[in-house]
């Protein structure tokens, strides 16, 4: 299991994420209408100055197509190693997230 933890000012929760929800989350972001849907949102978003300028210099700005059977074997793995720090981080502002396994 994956705990997410967040601390603020006033508030302070944690959040823990089973690996069957982050298999399920990691099934519905490698869609494929989902991510053509990313690729139609980030082509409309694009303005004219920055077309002109992919266009220019010939650059295809598109989010790559993500393989879910090329993923699922990395989860697998992260179930190995509970307890490793996956990211901590702190701002200046007193805000700190930890994610650990």
């Amino acid at each position: 299991m994956m705990h997410v933890k967040v601390k603020a000012k006033d508030v302070r929760f944690t959040v823990p994420v089973p690996y069957a929800v982050l298999t399920i989350v990691l099934s519905i972001l490698t869609s494929k209408w989902i991510q053509q849907s990313v690729n139609k949102w980030i082509q409309q978003s694009v303005n004219k100055w920055t077309k002109a300028y992919f266009d220019r210099k010939k650059i295809d700005f598109s989010f790559p197509f993500i393989d879910k059977e090329m993923l699922k074997p990395i989860i697998k793995e992260l179930q190995n190693y509970k307890g490793l720090v996956l990211v901590d981080v702190k701002a200046q502002d007193g805000t700190e997230v930890k994610v650990r396994l």
